[in-house]
């Protein structure tokens, strides 16, 4: 009898909660650090007001988006708690009724009448709320929300994204600081766009170029708004 060998999968879909949250918040420490200091960079500024520049905005864009996730993930995950105390109730309260909704979503999948009242059955005697959670509801441990922990994950890749230009400011000559972090910044987007790409699944190309011209537009237009106010003043 030939054995079947089990193996452990691992699926890109299992790494999209962390994925989202790291790649936006790395690509938007890079961007808008990045802009920054181009901006201030263009109206001729000093390589300390530079720095100063870009800490004041890796500080508060790290801070910015772990609020911003928390409160929008957290909206998240009050909806499901909703929606999965609304369920603990029905089947409290009409428990035939919801079987045979769980009969009814099996059967619309494909199996037979007879099979998918057996399947409703099991699992509903296992674990009802699970059972309706996951095939009613579309709400599994690997899609629920966690709000610390995104949180968390946007406001360290933000940082680690910001840092990325401060380097080259420290680096680069003070006179070509702008075209420095601009060159570099692109660089690092296209390196960034690579890494989701592979994590995701997602085309090289396309993702190079989506996150490296968004980018590029950014650091253009506030480096222009740097020049244009440091003329004036």
């Amino acid at each position: 009898m030939t054995r079947l060998k089990l193996h452990a999968e691992r699926h890109r879909v299992d790494r999209v909660a962390w994925l989202r949250a790291a790649v936006l918040g790395a690509n938007d420490g890079i961007v808008s650090t990045a802009s920054l200091i181009v901006g201030v960079a263009a109206s001729a500024a000093a390589r300390s007001d530079i720095l100063l520049a870009g800490i004041a905005g890796l500080v508060a864009g790290a801070l910015s988006m772990a609020a911003g996730e928390y409160v929008s993930v957290s909206s998240q995950s009050d909806a499901e708690a909703a929606d999965i105390a609304r369920e603990r109730e029905e089947l409290r309260t009409a428990a035939d009724f919801e079987k045979a909704e769980l009969t009814a979503i099996y059967v619309k999948r494909g199996l037979d009448p007879a099979l998918a009242e057996q399947v409703a059955a099991q699992l509903t005697a296992k674990d009802a709320l699970g059972a309706h959670a996951r095939d009613e509801l579309h709400i599994s441990d690997m899609t629920t929300a966690r709000p610390v922990q995104a949180a968390l994950t946007s406001a360290a890749a933000f940082s680690a994204g910001a840092i990325l230009p401060l380097g080259v400011v420290f680096l680069a000559p003070v006179e070509v600081i702008g075209f420095a972090v601009f060159s570099a910044s692109l660089l690092f987007l296209a390196v960034l766009g690579a890494i989701g790409a592979q994590a995701g699944g997602a085309r090289l190309s396309t993702a190079i170029l989506r996150v490296s011209f968004w980018g590029a537009i950014a650091m253009a237009i506030t480096a222009g708004v740097g020049r244009l106010f440091g003329a004036v003043v």
